[in-house]
């Protein structure tokens, strides 16, 4: 087996341990059935963990699964004695996102932390442990009339510590806002084991620092967070879609209109015309509008959307079965069944990007130029000016990508890579997969060399 730069401390040397040794030691702290080898990882998660270290790293002994917050906490501070790097992920469904993490010495995993601890109906909160998986939540919160206002990508698998560290959200950015404003309260664990308390569980709470917004999008290199409260909102009484297609021109000017109008839109979202081809949804740009309210003020919403559209020659289609539409576009982003079943041989790459939303239309025309020949799908938040590029690998991947940066970076935007193969992200010419222009780098390190001093914590990701 190869060699783990784990320590064991004496007082001559340090003693180099296997990775025998290091699943025995997490097995005598919490027992066989919390310690998986390495090598006896299913296929899925296996990949998945390759596919988020650099291709020289060497693969980790072991999966942890630590059972409470007592024994998350004793893990990370056996750890963090024999100096081991940890690489925190809750069901792994975004594992590989963004950097590639330099070393990990063992996996630690949340996935098994999957309690609610409080469901304060009247306050509009909820308290859950970082293991809970979103759909879950979902369903019990429904039964009270409640959600969470989040739509992440993986919804099935993912859990609410993994959306946290991703800071991933959806569609209902719009009007929710983002994960980092749903959050009122955090508990997590430090690299040295210590559990740190943020927040509160109210809506109004101005108590100690806002450690939430600082450990959301932190992808697990502050601390691993084991309970997170959030606010709620009531569930509508119903929603529905308005679908308008057309030319950038027209659409472009919809959009236009609908910012300065009085409409209140939960989402709206700009499709290329091969995401609305591939749906099979008609022809053209596409403006997803959909609104969620009274039905009374829905359909006059919608009503207006159509007369507006209609005054440019537009397309509109109304659709009221909104969950198979929002998944169907979301199996076409993310493809989850192809990725789960294959990560080891997938050749796509899947971008985050930004851009002023006034230029959204413009980028969905740069786009099919740059993309012409291959597969691709683009969807941009049109309030936001955020959204997901999913384009197929191909030989000139990295010129192409680094075009679209361009393009976005011209107007105060960025261009994120969230999936992509390992060999893309490690030798891409693009050479920053985060592709951050900012001033607060050096602020950032050292933010996080304050939270994690040795660096223990999912290394070299982030910087």
């Amino acid at each position: 087996m190869p060699t783990k730069l784990g320590y064991v401390c004496t007082d001559i040397n340090l003693v180099r341990l296997t990775d025998n040794q290091l699943v025995a030691l997490f097995t005598e702290l919490l027992g066989n059935d919390q310690v998986i080898a390495f090598a006896s990882l299913k296929s899925h998660l296996h990949d998945r963990i390759v596919q988020s270290l650099t291709p020289d790293s060497l693969p980790p002994a072991c999966v942890i699964y630590p059972q409470s917050i007592d024994e998350l906490s004793k893990a990370i501070a056996l750890a963090y004695e024999h100096r081991l790097r940890v690489l925190p992920c809750g069901n792994a469904t975004k594992l590989d996102w963004g950097g590639l993490v330099s070393r990990a010495d063992v996996v630690i995993s949340t996935a098994q932390l999957n309690q609610v601890i409080e469901h304060c109906v009247g306050d509009l909160t909820v308290t859950v442990q970082a293991g809970v998986k979103y759909q879950d939540l979902q369903a019990i919160l429904a039964k009270e009339g409640q959600f969470l206002a989040i739509d992440p990508p993986y919804e099935t698998d993912a859990t609410i510590g993994g959306i946290l560290a991703t800071g991933s959200a959806g569609s209902l950015r719009h009007r929710y806002n983002s994960v980092r404003d749903m959050c009122l309260g955090i508990e997590f664990v430090r690299s040295d084991g210590e559990v740190v308390k943020a927040g509160g569980r109210v809506v109004k709470n101005v108590a100690g620092y806002d450690l939430m917004k600082l450990l959301t999008s932190s992808y697990g290199t502050l601390g691993i967070a084991s309970t997170i409260t959030f606010r709620l909102y009531p569930l509508p009484e119903f929603t529905q879609i308005a679908l308008v297609t057309g030319t950038a021109d027209e659409i472009a000017q919809l959009q236009q209109q609908i910012s300065k109008s009085v409409l209140t839109p939960t989402a709206c979202d700009l499709l290329s015309a091969s995401v609305i081809t591939k749906l099979g949804l008609g022809e053209g740009v596409g403006l997803v509008v959909q609104f969620s309210s009274l039905k009374v003020s829905v359909i006059e919403q919608g009503d207006r959307i159509a007369s507006l559209a209609k005054a440019l020659n537009l397309q509109v289609q109304i659709i009221d079965a909104v969950s198979d539409f929002w998944r169907s576009l979301n199996n076409l982003i993310w493809q989850r069944e192809l990725r789960n079943a294959a990560q080891s041989m997938s050749n796509h790459v899947v971008c985050k990007l930004g851009i002023l939303p006034s230029s959204s239309v413009s980028l969905v025309e740069q786009c099919e130029k740059i993309f012409s020949n291959q597969e691709y799908y683009l969807q941009v938040h049109a309030g936001s000016g955020l959204g997901l590029l999913r384009v197929e690998n191909s030989q000139d991947i990295d010129e192409q990508l680094a075009q679209v940066r361009t393009i976005a970076e011209a107007q105060s935007g960025f261009l994120t890579i969230l999936e992509a193969p390992q060999n893309l992200k490690f030798n891409s010419i693009l050479s920053d997969v985060w592709g951050y222009r900012g001033n607060a780098r050096d602020l950032m390190i050292k933010i996080q060399q304050q939270f994690d001093p040795r660096g223990l914590f999912s290394p070299a990701r982030l910087f």
